[in-house]
This record gives structure tokens, sequence and C-alpha cells, in this order.
């Protein structure tokens, strides 16, 4: 088995304002999907993340500790959320992703850890 994340990433800038109906629908929709994972053995871990705007990077460096307020990466798109979870292969992550999608409202990226 192999441990697969999968990663929401959302744009506050492109996507059209949500709706207080719509937001609360997306967290229901999350909410069944998780416990399904869960019922199903496959959850390691997941959770949402706060807006990237109270991000601290820190960078160090030879010695010195920079540490600058705001994310790492300077983009549109923006970690959100994610799912941690041990599945047989990448078929298996892809399907889960799918259903992941249409649960978050928004894409899912793939990723396998690498092997120890």
């Amino acid at each position: 088995m192999t441990q697969y994340m999968l990663a929401v990433h959302h744009s506050p800038d492109a996507l059209p304002p949500q709706t207080p109906e719509l937001m609360q629908q997306a967290f229901q929709q999350v909410d069944a999907l998780n416990t399904e994972m869960q019922k199903q053995g496959i959850w390691v871990f997941g959770g949402g993340l706060e807006d990237p705007s109270i991000a601290t990077t820190v960078s160090a460096h030879e010695g010195e500790v920079v540490m600058t307020d705001g994310p790492f990466a300077e983009t549109k798109e923006q970690l959100g959320g994610f799912w941690i979870l041990e599945l047989p292969d990448l078929d298996a992550a892809l399907d889960w992703a799918k259903r992941a999608s249409a649960a978050c409202m928004g894409p899912v990226e793939v990723r396998p850890f690498q092997a120890e």
C-alpha cells in the first residue's frame, strides 16, 4: 500500500463569490466523504487549512533564519486542504480524487509519497 496526498487547490480571485449555502453544501459533502474514507480504512489524516494570508514562511540558510509573512509561493492558486490516504495503487487514488473534487467543488491534485 502507498500513501497518497489528495490536495485541494483554490484560487479565491478566480472563483465567483461563494454563497453561505454553497459553502455549507461543500462542508456537508466533505464531511460525508471523510466518513466514507474512515469507514473504508484508508484515511490516514486530513484537514482544511486557514487562508494563505496568515501563513509565515521560514527560511534557514547557512545559519541565518528569515521569516516572512505570507505563503512561500506567490501564485494565484494555494493549497486549501488535503487528505492523506493509504491506497493500493494510483487508480484507487484517482478514483478517490474524483469523489473529493466533487465533494469540495474544486480541483484535487494526487501525489504519492516517496518510497521509504
